[in-house]
């Protein structure tokens, strides 16, 4: 009897131990309840009555944890992240050796002092690498996943597209008397930013105007503003001219309003930035600008630019993160360039229940759990992946306060079955 006791007091210490566990966990990011299972001991031999003997107490057969999903909390941080469905997220302790790693369902990551993105205990978030142009993965071979902080080389500008209604009954103007410093000399102008060949940036200005003497034609001229001031940019071979020398070109159109072909189709040309005497602080000087200007109408509309697009870029520097659905991380970054950095790895096995727990609401695979199966986001039987929201423990609170009461209860009787025993052995001993 102080066998089957001793045993049902320590299968109820093991319930209150859980339990414990669970209720100290209830604001662990990721942590999953655990639940304790037990087995009754029933041992029989030759010699005994199956029909009369009694059993021999309990046994502890598992503590298992139960991974149903817990509740959202919502966050300020992009790097928070959550599993909505089945998966895990990939941490490694060592960046060099990313095959060694573990599985969570704590997404709270940060950035490191090397811009990777790393868990509270310093182990870095396991991604692919992936196509920038496509977002396509490249590789199911996990590896760090880091942010740049600094993305692109600066490209020069060459190639500027220009969409823009010319307005038909604008007011016509005498290009004898163009001057880019007089707004009364032409109908509009507009602006737009370009870069030479180091990334410094320039004012590209561009000013429309209605040639009176020929019938719906149009001149246009360009200016590069740098550190010194406005320049005139002319361009190459150019058929309007100003009196103080500033070259353009002219744009006809059709009597339906479109643009007749300009220079054969190919773009129309800039003088070099050289000799335009822009301040280049030693860029290239040979740069020109190609203008596409096949988007250019002449409705009754008033003015407006329809489409504008140069090809050139400064070095970015990165102002945001974010996340989609997928699990890619998408880096925003100072040039106005967005670019997919690499996507989150995600993995499951096959017996959850066979996992080998490794405290920090973290696992491994085992023999009994099948191996890791990699994969990512909302594709096959893996769950999604949502940012700025971190899934908080499964616990029910309520049921693990009536578990504690009924496992308290359990450990007084068992307690007190142990006394009766104690006493009646005592009573025997003073048989005389």
């Amino acid at each position: 009897m102080s066998y089957v006791s001793l045993s049902g007091l320590s299968a109820s210490q093991l319930d209150l131990n859980t339990t414990s566990n669970n209720i100290a966990n209830a604001n662990t990011f990721g942590f999953k309840e655990s639940r304790a299972e037990f087995g009754d001991v029933y041992s029989t031999s030759i010699f005994t009555n199956a029909k009369t003997t009694p059993g021999k107490g309990v046994q502890a057969n598992k503590v298992a944890q139960q991974f149903h999903e817990g509740s959202s909390i919502y966050t300020n941080n992009p790097l928070d992240l959550r599993v909505s469905g089945t998966g895990f997220f990939a941490v490694a302790k060592d960046r060099m050796i990313p095959q060694q790693n573990e599985m969570t369902r704590n997404g709270a990551f940060h950035l490191n002092k090397d811009n990777y993105i790393v868990n509270a205990n310093d182990q870095y978030l396991l991604g692919y690498q992936v196509n920038k142009d496509t977002g396509e993965v490249l590789s199911y071979e996990p590896e760090p996943l880091a942010i740049p902080a600094e993305f692109g080389k600066p490209k020069q500008t060459s190639a500027i597209e220009v969409g823009a209604n010319l307005p038909a009954n604008g007011d016509l103007k005498d290009p004898a008397l163009f001057d880019m410093s007089d707004p009364d000399t032409y109908n509009r102008s507009t602006s737009t930013t370009i870069y030479d060949s180091m990334g410094q940036s320039y004012k590209l200005s561009t000013y429309y105007l209605k040639d009176m003497t020929q019938p719906n034609t149009w001149n246009k001229y360009y200016s590069v503003t740098d550190s010194e001031g406005e320049k005139p940019l002319n361009i190459a071979g150019g058929d309007a001219a100003s009196p103080t020398g500033h070259i353009g070109h002219t744009m006809k159109f059709n009597n339906d309003g479109t643009l007749a072909q300009l220079n054969g189709g190919n773009p129309i040309l800039t003088d070099t930035f050289e000799t335009a005497g822009i301040n280049l602080n030693g860029a290239d000087g040979t740069q020109v600008l190609g203008f596409d200007l096949d988007g250019a109408t002449q409705f009754a509309a008033p003015f407006e630019i329809t489409k504008t697009h140069q090809d050139g870029a400064t070095t970015g520097f990165l102002t945001k993160i974010d996340f989609d659905e997928y699990g890619s991380v998408l880096g925003t970054y100072s040039n106005g360039q967005n670019v997919t950095l690499g996507r989150v790895g995600m993995v499951r096995v096959a017996n959850e229940q066979g996992l080998d727990k490794k405290g920090g609401t973290q696992w491994d695979s085992t023999q009994f759990s099948g191996e890791k199966i990699w994969g990512e986001s909302s594709k096959g039987s893996f769950g999604s992946i949502n940012n700025g929201a971190l899934e908080q423990s499964n616990i029910d609170m309520t049921q693990e306060l009536v578990d504690l009461i009924s496992a308290q209860r359990n450990f007084q009787a068992n307690s007190r079955a142990l006394e009766v025993h104690s006493q009646l052995q005592q009573n025997i001993l003073q048989i005389r």
